[in-house]
């Protein structure tokens, strides 16, 4: 399992360069410190010995080792930037990738995953449709000792799962509820102002962190009556979205509306947890209310959802780096199958149910009308062209 010098380099140099930072300098130090131990433990070595490590040009992603990763769908614009900023960085990095996307169907994840299991990967990065429905099929990987990377999902109920990567996804939340707190100034405005929420799939773990967060930002002015929920609809269960699907969040939103503001009732803010959520209240909206257009949140900043930042329709999104999240995955693959430990920088946080799972969490930050550009364009994210 043990990889070429160039493999590690490349990493390093990728993760270096990304452009929203994950974790602390020290952190990021590390590899480039372990890359230069072992550059002179090379350079001390026998010429002989150095020819006889060196493999032929074409063997050297067989020499990576396979790596299986397991996406949700290819339904969700993120999911496929996920998937192939994962491929390119880690078949970069000298891996064989088995890249598969299960069309948010549990039984075709879990089926894909047993066959990564038998064709010869050795370690697994898996994003789950339903974190409680993979305890079976990753008991198969516990038997036959291959290392399980939950990806930006956190597998439940699994002692299966050897690590967390993901962003803060509590810092999503509490960004959504700060963004529209400053905006409707609520600790100096009167109000009060009526709010709506909508989050996402419940048997996403995220989502209930994405919530939380926002909650603990929103829950004081809803409790003293500045934040008024006209629709009464506040547990998780009531305001949570299956599958994030734009569809469902636009019907129950047309509901909402209907019931509550065809009055000309004014609707201040919506909390959305991500852009698909966002784009099915938007689109509500447009077909059935007629007041003042709300403040509305989202996550992940996809392209039909930045478009609506800019016509003024979204107020802002969350902006996760997929290709930093990427990066620092590839760095954990190359110290486990190296054979030490992945670099973490939370340990206390997520509890999957049999135990806390040591996680790498990267920082989040939040676009909208005024920083868009130099978050996704100037960083080559998107192109004009793609926001036209």
């Amino acid at each position: 399992m043990k990889r070429k010098l160039l493999s590690m380099v490349l990493a390093t140099a990728m993760v270096a360069t990304a452009l929203v930072g994950c974790g602390s300098s020290e952190e990021a130090a590390a590899p480039a410190e372990e890359t230069t131990t072992e550059a002179a433990a090379e350079e001390e070595a026998p010429a002989e010995d150095t020819a006889a490590e060196e493999a032929p040009a074409e063997d050297a992603a067989a020499g990576g080792g396979k790596v299986g990763v397991a996406m949700p769908t290819k339904d969700l614009q993120r999911w496929n930037q996920d998937g192939s900023n994962m491929q390119a960085e880690l078949e970069a990095a000298g891996y064989e990738v088995d890249l598969q996307y299960a069309s948010n169907d549990i039984a075709t994840q879990v089926s894909q995953i047993e066959n990564m299991i038998n064709s010869g990967c050795e370690l697994l990065v898996i994003a789950s449709i339903d974190g409680d429905s993979l305890g079976t099929v990753l008991e198969q990987a516990k038997e036959k000792n291959i290392p399980v990377i939950a990806y930006d999902r956190l597998i439940m109920n699994s002692d299966a799962v050897t690590y967390y990567a993901t962003f803060d996804n509590y810092m999503v939340g509490t960004k959504q509820g700060e963004y529209i707190k400053d905006q409707l100034d609520l600790d100096n405005a009167a109000g009060p102002f009526n709010i709506e929420l909508v989050t996402g799939d419940p048997g996403d773990n995220n989502a209930r962190y994405f919530f939380g967060g926002a909650m603990d930002v929103l829950q004081p002015y809803i409790d003293e009556g500045k934040l008024v929920v006209k629709s009464g609809q506040v547990d998780f269960e009531t305001v949570a979205t299956a599958n994030w699907a734009t569809e469902a969040a636009q019907t129950r939103m047309d509901g909402i509306i209907s019931a509550n503001y065809a009055d000309g009732t004014k609707l201040d803010a919506v909390m959305c947890s991500n852009d698909s959520t966002a784009l099915g209240v938007t689109n509500s909206l447009e077909a059935n209310y007629t007041g003042e257009w709300p403040i509305i949140t989202g996550q992940d900043c996809d392209i039909a959802n930045v478009k609506n930042m800019i016509d003024g329709k979204q107020s802002m999104s969350i902006f996760k780096d997929t290709r930093t999240l990427a990066s620092k995955v590839v760095e954990m693959v190359d110290a486990i199958m190296q054979g030490g430990e992945a670099p973490v920088n939370d340990t206390e946080t997520y509890d999957n149910g049999t135990g806390v799972i040591p996680s790498f969490l990267c920082e989040p930050v939040f676009a909208d009308v005024n920083n868009y550009k130099e978050l996704l364009i100037d960083s080559g994210y998107y192109t004009e062209a793609d926001l036209q």
